[in-house]
């Protein structure tokens, strides 16, 4: 499978499952478009009768250029076949969990309005995790990890330092089970930074891989949603915060996180914004939400942010040749090697290898599920104990959407966030054709991005 598309004067042609792509003048990419289908002389034909004002195009020169199509081909780097999905299968082991997502807050100290956990609370009562339920998740994770050595848990919330301590003594826990087991836990935390002192920013440093900082962009646009339960937006409070605690971080990893409504459609405002406040590690997310709620992305902004999408990949490249560069999520592919094909079949493994874990030890397929009784998956004392659910992610691969089967796409998004479809479509097995569009636009972007500075 062949996708043949332009973006900012790139001309690039990707083939989808040998991951290989190619940078072509407009000629070019127009005879691999077709010779995918059509026949040496149809090509020939149809190509000329495309460009009739070219002068230097001839039958000869498109011949010349189909042989190079052909050695491409048997070096397996254009027209390749699928080697993966036919052979796929449902995840037939359910058994091994590589990751938690520890619930340690459903409390918040913001109340942000567009928050997919109603401020924190996710549809119940305020509550926080204690010790003794943390340091069981992390005995569950050991206990059901099998021989995978490397563990993942990420503290959550709510705002997760609110039980600051709590998370201190279950890191000290899970430090010690790795000795016992033989284990290898990769901490994270997710904060607005409302709370981040000393004492946090050091021991984050010392124990957690990644830690993730909620931080919209601009100050008018973050101060819109991040507001305390007073209204006082968090903005000047955080800022500071996060710059002293990436400068001691050194090259450790973080990722500063924003999300984008109807708000702020020229959020690429808001990425500079970020970069210029000396964070080089970025994110920033569509909203999910309801599409009667006033910030709900609609059709009709496609276009704009598609524009944005395309002109982060420019900025990013200007930066880049100056000397102060900046990374985005979600333009990180790596050409070298391609997508990750297990994790691509697999999906992110929602469900089975990877729970979210509640402040009472409920169990759910992941943190965008927890509150949804239907999807409760069982408890910390139980285990697994509805296992229809568990089977349904399970199977919930990309064969379980038609609509994959066709798509250019199909390796770098797994098909999709089941979360996100079951709340657009009422199926974790549907289609959230918004963000299907959003995706192929970034993944476009990375690889024109990518392509050119490969090529400098």
């Amino acid at each position: 499978m062949i996708h043949v598309f332009t973006v900012n004067d790139y001309s690039i042609a990707l083939d989808v499952y040998s991951g290989a792509v190619h940078v072509a003048d407009k000629v070019s990419l127009e005879a691999i478009r077709l010779y995918e289908q059509h026949s040496r002389e149809d090509t020939i034909k149809q190509v000329l009768e495309t460009f009739p004002d070219e002068p230097d195009l001839t039958e000869a020169a498109l011949d010349e250029l189909l042989d190079q199509l052909d050695a491409l081909k048997q070096a397996g780097q254009l027209y390749t076949t699928d080697e993966y999905l036919s052979a796929m299968e449902p995840r037939k082991d359910t058994s091994t969990i590589k990751a938690l997502c520890l619930h340690v807050a459903h409390a918040c100290n913001l109340a942000c309005s567009y928050c997919f956990a109603g401020q924190g609370k996710y549809q119940g009562e305020a509550a926080l995790m204690s010790v003794e339920t943390g340091k069981q998740a992390l005995d569950f994770l050991v206990a059901h990890s099998g021989k995978r050595k490397h563990l993942e848990v990420d503290f959550f919330g709510g705002e997760p330092l609110l039980n600051w301590e709590m998370i201190k003594e279950v890191v000290a826990h899970g430090r010690a089970l790795e000795k016992e087991h033989n284990k290898v836990f990769r901490f994270t935390l997710t904060t607005n930074g409302v709370l981040l002192d000393d004492d946090v920013m050091d021991f984050c440093n010392r124990e957690m891989q990644n830690v993730v900082l909620s931080l919209d962009g601009r100050q008018e646009v973050h101060d819109r949603f991040r507001v305390d339960h007073q209204g006082k937006g968090s903005y000047e409070t955080i800022v500071p915060k996060f710059q002293e605690f990436v400068k001691k971080r050194g090259d450790q990893g973080y990722y500063i996180r924003g999300t984008y409504t109807k708000g702020n459609l020229d959020f690429l405002e808001d990425i500079i914004h970020m970069a210029d406040l000396g964070f080089t590690q970025l994110s920033m997310e569509p909203v999910v939400t309801a599409p009667d709620d006033p910030e709900a992305l609609t059709e009709a902004d496609l276009h704009t942010l598609f524009d944005q999408y395309e002109r982060l990949a420019l900025e990013m490249l200007k930066r880049k040749r100056a000397g102060r560069g900046f990374d985005f999520y979600h333009y990180n592919i790596d050409l070298e090697h391609g997508p990750c094909i297990h994790k691509r079949l697999s999906g992110c493994g929602s469900g089975t290898e990877y729970l979210a874990v509640t402040p009472q030890g409920d169990l759910y397929p992941c943190h965008q599920f927890v509150g949804e009784e239907r999807f409760k998956l069982g408890t910390l004392d139980t285990g697994i104990t509805n296992r229809e659910i568990q089977e349904e992610f399970s199977c919930n691969t990309m064969l379980s959407h038609p609509e994959c089967k066709d798509c250019w796409a199909q390796l770098y998004c797994a098909g999709g966030c089941a979360a996100n479809a079951y709340h657009a479509t009422g199926s974790i097995s549907g289609l959230y054709r918004y963000g299907c569009e959003l995706l192929k636009k970034r993944i476009e972007c990375a690889l024109m991005l990518q392509a050119a500075l490969l090529e400098e």
